[in-house]
């Protein structure tokens, strides 16, 4: 006993030291008490147990105790951790294209004989004096080897949101966006055009068009190189993909060469190659589907075909720029061309210097006075210079040199593309 109740005060065991009278309270107990004390433990950690085997048995069996349980945990956790949402998640208004990504910058597009196509800032091309002799705006290889691959056939200006419209010889039209045609240097061939639009082996861009929207009120003028003409509403190229649509009928040997724009209060005028001309009114043309052949614009001599159409708005101060293959060019009031019946053979237009006998007529666009102009040759010889540099005469007149062009060689101008006052400043 004495050795028991000294482990019990003993104050280095830190299990027990007790006081003495404690000491003695324990030695007092019987071996049967202390027996029962930890039966009673070993009773409510039974019970204890039981209680949750039952619990986890019912949530093994029963789906919505597990739920509630869920609830009560989600519950806890709500008020233990539950604060207010301090941002919040907006839906995007506006889905992002790849046209947003691009800016409306102007640019030059050209295509060329050969089926290439690329486009260029336009600020490249700066201005120059009247009969210059001007920069290369395409690669064309050497002198005594130049291929149709760098004749250029189309030259234009438009802003790279623009949906460009390329029409075909055959009378087939693809639509894309300016900014997806490939850039390229000033001096580059450009990218081959079946690797932008799905172009057949054997037909040829004929006529490009920049549109920036499809207005209800405006159609489509199209004219063939026999004389041909339709118009069609603009709306109904609207979902003009890079597959492409037939949008005339052609007879053999015909080719469908321009695509213009215009309303019912504008006037068509027609030329041909060899000087003539003829204005009539485009309410006089009735609205033809697609597939439409069309009617007839003006009769045509043996041997002559169109070399032109232009839309002509009212506006007295415009003036026609008529250009010729070996570069002589005039300007001529558009109030020169009366109004006359769909279908007459014109009045001329513009008479040959003498001794040129293989001249022909080669543009005939409207232009404003204070506008600009790029002179493209056939061989890729560009000249940009000002409208008002080139003289106004009368229609029998012959007119002046406008850009000096290697007749030997074979070189002629091929484009004439007019440059819109807003990109003037651009590229001063």
């Amino acid at each position: 006993m004495a050795a028991a109740r000294a482990a019990l005060m003993d104050e280095e065991n830190s299990k027990f030291c007790l006081s003495s009278a404690q000491a003695d309270a324990v030695l007092k107990l019987q071996l049967g008490q202390l027996t029962r004390l930890n039966g009673n433990k070993l009773t409510d950690e039974k019970n204890t147990l039981s209680d949750s085997q039952a619990n986890l048995q019912n949530l093994l069996t029963n789906d919505a105790a597990v739920r509630d349980s869920m609830v009560e945990d989600f519950d806890r956790l709500k008020k233990k951790f539950g604060t207010p949402r301090r941002t919040k998640i907006l839906p995007d208004e506006d889905e992002k294209m790849e046209i947003d990504l691009v800016q409306n910058e102007r640019s030059v597009i050209i295509v060329t004989r050969g089926g290439y196509i690329k486009r260029m800032p336009l600020k490249t091309f700066e201005n120059q004096n009247r009969g210059t002799r001007g920069k290369k705006g395409t690669s064309s290889g050497t002198t005594a080897d130049i291929s149709d691959d760098h004749e250029i056939a189309h030259c234009f200006t438009c802003n790279d949101h623009d949906t460009i419209l390329m029409t075909t010889q055959g009378g087939i039209a693809y639509g894309l966006r300016a900014y997806q045609v490939p850039e390229g240097g000033r001096t580059a061939k450009g990218a081959p055009i079946p690797s932008v639009l799905p172009l057949k082996a054997d037909d040829i861009i004929t006529s490009v068009l920049p549109v920036s929207q499809f207005s209800k009120d405006e159609f489509i003028v199209l004219a063939t190189e026999f004389g041909w003409i339709k118009k069609t509403p603009l709306a109904a190229f609207e979902k003009l993909t890079s597959r492409g649509l037939i949008i005339a009928s052609l007879v053999d040997g015909d080719r469908l060469n321009w695509c213009e724009k215009c309303t019912d209060a504008d006037d068509i005028l027609v030329g041909s190659m060899r000087g003539q001309a003829t204005r009539f009114a485009a309410s006089s043309m009735r609205p033809t589907a697609r597939t439409s052949r069309g009617v007839k614009s003006m009769t045509l001599k043996k041997g002559d075909t169109i070399a032109d159409m232009n839309v002509l708005s009212g506006n007295k101060e415009q003036c026609l720029l008529v250009v010729t293959t070996e570069g002589y060019g005039k300007r001529i009031r558009t109030d020169e061309f009366r109004t006359t019946a769909r279908g007459g053979s014109g009045v001329i237009a513009i008479k040959f210097k003498a001794g040129r006998v293989n001249d022909r007529v080669s543009t005939i666009r409207v232009v404003n006075e204070e506008d600009e102009v790029l002179l493209i040759t056939s061989q890729g010889v560009i000249v940009r210079q000002k409208v008002k540099d080139i003289s106004c005469q009368g229609r029998a007149a012959t007119g002046v040199l406008v850009q000096k062009v290697d007749v030997k060689s074979g070189d002629s101008i091929s484009t004439v593309s007019i440059v819109p006052k807003e990109a003037v400043d651009v590229s001063v």
